[in-house]
């Protein structure tokens, strides 16, 4: 799901974006108490959430690994059809593949079977309500566009908040609860005027779980807070706990670019984000095409400055994003 959560903080357009995508995107898995049962948020009294279910999560936040994720979700969608983190996964691949009415049949029908667990584990259901509640509002500001979506939007995202409330009451202590309210509140914070990121900031450091996706939204936030070396201090820890995961990769390469524009273009630190950009690209053909293409184009844009070339970074962007088939291809163009 968290990869749901880094898309909202990403891509909803009336919103700075906090995330890589991105997010986004879970786990310690050897660290739970049972891992049979498949919990990848509680290290203590771990909640069955589905085998296929799991193994998606893993795919897509530890390894960032679109296609296997979507492998293993079609399997969970037929086999654990009450656990609503399955339909969220899904309908943030039908937003990273700008199909808009399957976005909203998953978003909706993550809203529903959420109120259906809310009887049954109240803390979950309401956050997973809040879950396709934000969903519903991207979809209408992706159809609708910022200007006329965003009051309905607006809507979408009280009911969000209420139900995260709702969670939080119940059960403040919650990992996945403070992992998900954590990144909502962060986003909040870094867009609203006279707002404390702080606090939201505090809630990833030291409540939520799996720590390499609250690291993750600290880096961004920092990111996006313009404190780099706090930012480039909190992507280090998350490669720690995901040293394969191409998009956080990818985030450090965005932090070195900035910290490199800050300091005269520092050609020092434009190598250093390239060796990031080539191993967020190494992985090109398990993620989606459009993810691929930016961070192709920004890597362009980098080996441009450092060495002054003039390589036609737009069109070759497009011709990834342009091209065939969900995801990147195995063969990027020459750079």
């Amino acid at each position: 799901m968290l990869k749901t959560s880094l898309i909202w903080c990403k891509e909803i357009p009336f919103l700075k974006q906090i995330s890589v995508f991105s997010s986004a995107t879970l786990i310690g898995l050897n660290l739970l108490v049972n891992p049979a049962i498949g919990d990848p948020f509680r290290q203590k009294n771990p909640i069955e959430i589905g085998e296929k279910t799991e193994a998606a999560f893993k795919a897509m936040f530890e390894e960032g690994d679109y296609k296997q994720a979507k492998d293993y979700l079609k399997i969970a969608e037929s086999e654990e059809i009450s656990e609503p983190l399955v339909y969220a996964m899904i309908s943030s691949l039908h937003y990273l593949d700008e199909n808009w009415e399957s976005l909203k049949l998953y978003a909706q029908k993550t809203t529903e079977v959420a109120e259906n667990l809310i009887t049954i584990n109240p803390v979950r259901g309401n956050i997973y309500a809040a879950t396709g509640q934000f969903l519903e509002g991207a979809y209408i500001i992706s159809t609708e566009g910022t200007l006329k979506g965003a009051p309905k939007a607006l809507e979408k995202l009280r009911k969000a908040l209420s139900h995260f409330e709702t969670a939080e009451r119940i059960n403040s202590s919650d990992p996945e609860l403070n992992l998900l309210k954590g990144y909502m509140d962060l986003m909040l914070a870094v867009n609203l005027p006279f707002s404390d990121p702080e606090k939201a900031i505090k809630t990833l450091q030291n409540k939520a779980y799996p720590h390499h996706l609250a690291y993750r939204g600290v880096a961004v936030a920092y990111r996006d807070l313009d404190k780099l070396e706090k930012a480039l201090e909190y992507v280090d820890k998350t490669l720690l706990e995901v040293p394969d995961n191409p998009e956080v990769h990818y985030l450090k390469a965005q932090i070195l670019v900035a910290k490199a524009r800050d300091k005269d273009n520092d050609l020092s630190m434009r190598k250093k984000a390239r060796e990031n950009f080539d191993m967020a690209l190494e992985k090109s053909d398990k993620m989606p095409r459009r993810l691929v293409a930016q961070v192709f184009f920004e890597q362009c844009k980098n080996i441009n400055n450092i060495d002054d070339g003039k390589r036609p970074c737009d069109p070759m962007r497009d011709a990834i994003r342009d091209g065939s088939g969900t995801w990147g291809p195995t063969e990027l163009p020459l750079l």
